[in-house]
């Protein structure tokens, strides 16, 4: 793919790589999605080690998260149009970031069979060390930062997350979550319950930041 700066020898691995399993229930790219997500993790460490060298074990670990995210690999599939070339089933709108974060991921584990990890490595570093070098400071994710805003306002005190069950279609489980602190609580939705309490927690932050107890 012109794209992705990499020139497969073997084509039969893009399009598998491009194959997800509603599509294809036998020859699809669950395992190369198995193997990317690793060779992912791994580039995107080593990356971060070399860029920022000063900083703790916690601000690299905040900073991976962000940069190994659903929403940072669905938004990378899209900008590399493989939103138009995956090959899926019947989708909802709810799973579509997450298809195109799997597929993003077996693209990875596709260059890495068919090229090695050099190769797979050099195609990521490319794509990743713009995104890695925008934030001067390490991000916090919405529930590390409510609960130090929660834990210096009143000492102590820590968020408490109610998790309502599961409901949906088993395939497409909708999670719902409460959190409450500093007298105010928010409720949000997401298909896995970090995702629900992740949302919710930021949606707290903006409600305290806007009543002026935030930071």
């Amino acid at each position: 793919m012109n794209e992705l700066g990499y020139e497969f020898k073997n084509k039969s691995l893009l399009d598998l790589a491009l194959t997800q399993s509603g599509a294809n229930s036998i020859h699809n790219n669950e395992r190369l999605e198995f193997i990317g997500d690793r060779v992912l993790g791994l580039s995107v460490a080593d990356l971060l080690m070399d860029m920022y060298p000063c900083e703790t074990e916690g601000e690299l670990a905040r900073r991976h998260a962000q940069l190994v995210s659903t929403d940072t690999l669905g938004q990378m599939a899209r900008d590399l149009g493989l939103h138009q070339r995956v090959r899926h089933g019947h989708m909802t709108a709810g799973r579509t970031k997450h298809m195109l974060a799997n597929t993003m991921e077996a693209i990875f584990g596709a260059i890495y069979i068919d090229g090695g990890f050099d190769a797979a490595r050099t195609v990521i570093v490319n794509l990743w060390r713009d995104l890695a070098s925008r934030d001067v400071v390490a991000p916090k994710d919405p529930k590390t930062a409510l609960q130090e805003l929660v834990q210096q306002t009143a000492k102590g005190a820590l968020p408490v997350y109610e998790y309502g069950t599961g409901r949906g279609e088993s395939h497409n489980p909708i999670f719902h979550v409460r959190v409450t602190a500093l007298g105010q609580f928010a409720i949000a939705s997401g298909d896995s319950k970090k995702a629900a309490s992740t949302a919710a927690a930021a949606e707290l932050l903006k409600m305290l930041a806007n009543s002026g107890q935030g930071n």
